[in-house]
């Protein structure tokens, strides 16, 4: 009995001292697993620095194609923690002392900045509209009334002609813009006019369902050749830049159309108009084969412009924004910057006229398209400006030099050739005015009404006074603003344009409100959401919201003189 009952004793504490011995073992290799765990943690992050990072877009990136689309883009304002620009409100909402305490940068010396901005040696002007300049402005606004086509919301791109571009059309669009802002036209007409173009320009049948033609048919809205024929004829690369420069103001400026604005874009393939280089590519049809052909588009002046309307939507066209190659003419004493580029090899001219300058000026204001926050008088894509300020003293000094009111840009003639280059420089001449085909046509030079007051409204000068005399009564009541006078005196050049009136809204809208893009104040955009889980987004070649490696540079260039004039 007492032997069971010590045997018994002993089976207990033996199976006890097993368990305890279990628990402690287990207790041992969790203190083991926490120690070796702390101590790798420890060795992890005192080497935190030697993580790779990834970069998005990089070979390492792992970052969802949704959440890159989700990035807001990087602007001046969001690197250098400076102040937004604000929209300026309409001319009817303003102050009566609105214009009292506008910085004008007047105490800031003209040059480079160290960032490679410029400031002008000029000013532009600013202040409300008087009485002749609102009436121009209605003027002009009333040729888009009588000729955009009720049944597309297309406007004419001269007179009852019912043809139009890319190009033409953004000229409306600003001239929408322009008269809602001047208080011409209320909410109601301005959101019916765009959402009914926006909604046809969606529609439209594209250039081998690509991009948009070259032409269209304002009535129909059917592709069309020059001579307004059904057909397609090809995109312009310089057209499109053009357009896109115009979404992006009104995407920026009227938040409740920006879906409808990425939704037009979002139809269109982008593959073939941009290279990996940065440079821009039209398209033609090759009359004997038929076959499309890709060649590259712009020159000096309209390049870069529509270099940076590619850019304001993300895409990087670094090479096209650039000037080189370009050379300069010597022309009553400035240096005259022309494009490099031999027509006789690349069998594209080098036009230097006023309207791609003035353009860059009005609508962006010589400003590069990830700028949100400079203010009017510093430009950050400083050699822009300077090239302008060139543009605009060769001009004046002809005048003072010769007599010869001077405000050069193409412009339409009514008759055969219908169109002519009326130029600063061209084909090794100063002020030659030629046709498309190259025909020497001095008696067709005149001071164009869209480049005299754009020059007015960039330029607060004596000289621009004297342009501003000269144009702003060519103007019929029934018809719009006449396309200029004649330098030769035989009078009005008599024809009406949707280019020419817009671009004088376009000028007179830079003198109540300044620079006419205004920033963008979302946070993700359609544009760069769509398509994230498709691979449209890369045959397409959709951008991802640019980041600041994907800025357009801020340039300078030398002075590279070649002859006298």
């Amino acid at each position: 009995m007492q032997k069971t009952t010590s045997e018994t004793g002993d089976s207990r504490r033996t199976g006890g001292f097993g368990t305890a011995v279990l628990f402690g073992a287990m207790a041992l290799l969790a203190g083991t697993i926490y120690s070796i765990s702390t101590t790798a943690r420890t060795i992890f992050l005192a080497q935190e620095e030697e993580v790779i990072p990834i970069i998005a877009g990089g070979d390492l990136d792992q970052i969802p194609a949704l959440m890159r689309g989700n990035l807001a883009s990087a602007t001046t304002s969001s690197k250098y923690g400076t102040q937004r620009r604000e929209k300026p409100p309409r001319m009817c909402e303003m102050k009566p002392n609105y214009f009292a305490n506008l910085d004008r940068g007047m105490d800031q010396p003209a040059g480079y900045t160290v960032r490679n901005e410029y400031v002008r040696k000029y000013r532009d002007r600013r202040g409300f509209l008087n009485e002749r300049e609102l009436r121009t402005a209605k003027v002009a606004w009333h040729y888009f009334e009588k000729f955009t086509q009720e049944t597309t919301g297309l406007a004419n791109s001269v007179g009852n002609y019912p043809s139009t571009t890319l190009w033409d059309t953004a000229s409306y669009m600003a001239a929408a813009v322009a008269a809602y802002e001047l208080c011409l036209i209320e909410k109601p007409d301005f959101d019916s006019r765009m959402t009914k173009l926006l909604t046809t320009i969606k529609t439209l049948e594209l250039f081998r369902k690509e991009l948009p033609n070259k032409v269209y048919h304002t009535k129909t809205g059917e592709k069309v050749d020059y001579t307004n024929k059904a057909g397609e004829i090809g995109f312009s690369a310089l057209d499109i830049g053009r357009f896109l420069v115009w979404m992006r103001i009104l995407k920026n400026r009227y938040p409740h159309l920006a879906n409808t604005v990425d939704s037009v874009l979002l139809k269109w393939d982008f593959s073939r108009a941009i290279d990996p280089e940065g440079l821009l590519f039209g398209a033609y049809v090759d009359k004997e084969t038929g076959e499309t052909v890709y060649a590259q588009e712009g020159r000096l002046g309209y390049e870069e412009y529509a270099a940076k309307g590619f850019a304001l939507w993300g895409f990087q066209p670094k090479l096209a924004h650039r000037a080189e190659p370009f050379l300069t003419a010597s022309i009553f004493g400035v240096q005259v910057p022309y494009d490099g580029r031999d027509p006789r090899i690349f069998h594209s001219q080098n036009y230097v006229v006023t309207e791609s300058y003035l353009q860059d000026g009005l609508e962006l204001g010589f400003d590069l398209p990830q700028d949100d926050s400079t203010p009017d008088w510093l430009h950050s894509d400083g050699w822009r400006a300077e090239f302008a300020d060139r543009i605009y003293q060769v001009q004046e000094n002809r005048w003072r030099q010769t007599g010869f009111m001077t405000a050069r840009s193409e412009h339409n003639v009514k008759g055969p050739p219908y169109f002519t280059y009326d130029t600063i420089f061209s084909d090794g001449y100063p002020w030659n005015t030629v046709t498309p085909r190259g025909d020497y046509v001095p008696d067709h030079a005149a001071v164009a009404s869209k480049a005299a007051l754009g020059l007015w409204a960039l330029w607060d000068t004596e000289y621009t006074n004297v342009l501003y005399e000269a144009i702003i009564e060519l103007y019929d009541p029934e018809n719009g603003m006449f396309e200029g006078l004649y330098e030769q005196g035989q009078g009005r050049v008599e024809i009406f344009t949707a280019n020419n009136n817009g671009i004088i809204l376009t000028s007179l809208l830079h003198k109540v409100q300044g620079t006419i893009l205004t920033p963008y104040t979302g946070q993700t955009e359609v544009w760069y959401t769509a398509y994230r889980d498709q691979d449209l987004r890369v045959k397409r070649q959709y951008p991802d919201p640019p980041q600041e490696d994907d800025w357009l540079p801020a340039l300078r260039h030398s002075i590279q003189a070649q002859a006298d004039f």
